[in-house]
């Protein structure tokens, strides 16, 4: 691994990768006088979470409920309103930290869109080489390694290296920004949506590349989808998110064998089946997400929960551990006042 763009583990196996301590983001709505924002949308509302050191954590919930913006807070792509952020004992963007720069050399991020995601005037050979020399590997170097690099993402480099995004199919060119991501030797990779665009043939292969990936460059995933079953298959945790706010993340057998929040059950029961004896009949969940702006007080599910109380409307659940996960819900919380709660 070259020195000026590898970075050991500092830590340790125990110590987490990344953790993110309280982070806010809210987009503020101009519309008051003079343009002035009276009011803002509550994107990411106090998150906190850790991922540890080659673990995939997935990350799940309606559209709108905050998990592309937690995915570009942490490539700090946006800046958080509240919160820190460290990268292996380091703090991040704080004196005695790493840096932003920094940050992304270690942590590198694949979005949904693997068209918008090239550059459509250069190669794939220099666009894969271009982040390697920006941080000051030699151009024959970084040239070498890209070749390298569409070689372990299936891809022929003597057949690939010199075309353009625009001649490549859209799990080509999935496979291509995938590489992009791994040219720093990054530690962690953020997928947002990766593979939902593709069909599910050439998803299952992409599926299976990133868990070979994994296993030979000791890499950690933050694997962000709408896909519950590709979740699954992939993710050894996953976290639950609803309106800016984590209801529930635990182990992936803990949170699909016996999800405890409402939230996370509906969920896993609206996921199609091909047996016909188990057919959906009814919409598991009711309702659409309430408004980010305003959102209810207490239980932001609450709205749509079937067990909804007066406590729910009073308090905010805290995400309280129930022994395989942590669950934000008054039913799991002891003594919280609702009827079922333990």
């Amino acid at each position: 691994m070259d020195s000026v763009l590898s970075t050991a583990d500092r830590g340790g196996p125990s110590q987490p990768l990344l953790l993110a301590n309280g982070l806010r983001k809210h987009f503020p709505i101009p519309g008051g006088l003079l343009g002035r924002a009276t009011k803002v949308v509550r994107a990411v509302d106090d998150l906190s979470l850790s991922v540890a050191k080659g673990e995939t954590l997935g990350v799940v919930g309606e559209s709108g409920c905050g998990k592309s913006t937690v995915a570009r807070l942490l490539m700090r792509l946006i800046q958080p309103d509240k919160g820190t952020m460290v990268l292996d004992g380091d703090p991040v963007d704080e004196p005695h930290g790493i840096t932003v720069n920094e940050l992304r050399r270690q942590v590198q991020m694949v979005f949904q869109d693997s068209y918008a995601s090239l550059n459509p005037r250069l190669t794939i050979v220099e666009t894969l080489a271009f982040a390697p020399k920006a941080h000051g590997l030699a151009n024959a170097e970084a040239r070498a390694r890209s070749r390298d690099l569409l070689a372990k993402v299936g891809l022929d480099p003597d057949n690939f290296a010199d075309r353009y995004p625009h001649e490549l199919s859209g799990g080509q060119r999935q496979r291509v920004n995938i590489a992009r991501a791994l040219a720093l030797r990054p530690r962690l990779v953020i997928l947002d949506e990766a593979v939902s665009a593709l069909d599910k043939s050439v998803e299952a292969q992409v599926l299976n590349m990133l868990v070979d990936l994994k296993e030979e460059f000791g890499l950690t995933y933050i694997f962000i989808s709408h896909d519950l079953n590709v979740v699954q298959y992939l993710s050894d945790r996953v976290m639950v998110m609803y309106l800016g706010k984590i209801v529930e993340i635990g182990a992936v057998e803990a949170i699909y064998g016996s999800p405890q929040h409402p939230y996370t059950r509906a969920l896993l029961s609206a996921r199609p089946t091909m047996d016909p004896r188990r057919r959906t009949k009814e919409a598991p969940i009711q309702g659409d997400p309430p408004n980010p702006i305003d959102p209810p007080s207490g239980c932001r599910f609450r709205t749509r929960c079937p067990f909804a109380e007066d406590v729910c409307a009073r308090a905010e659940p805290l995400l309280t551990d129930t022994g395989a996960q942590e669950v934000a819900c008054h039913m799991r919380i002891r003594g919280s006042g609702h009827t079922k709660a333990p």
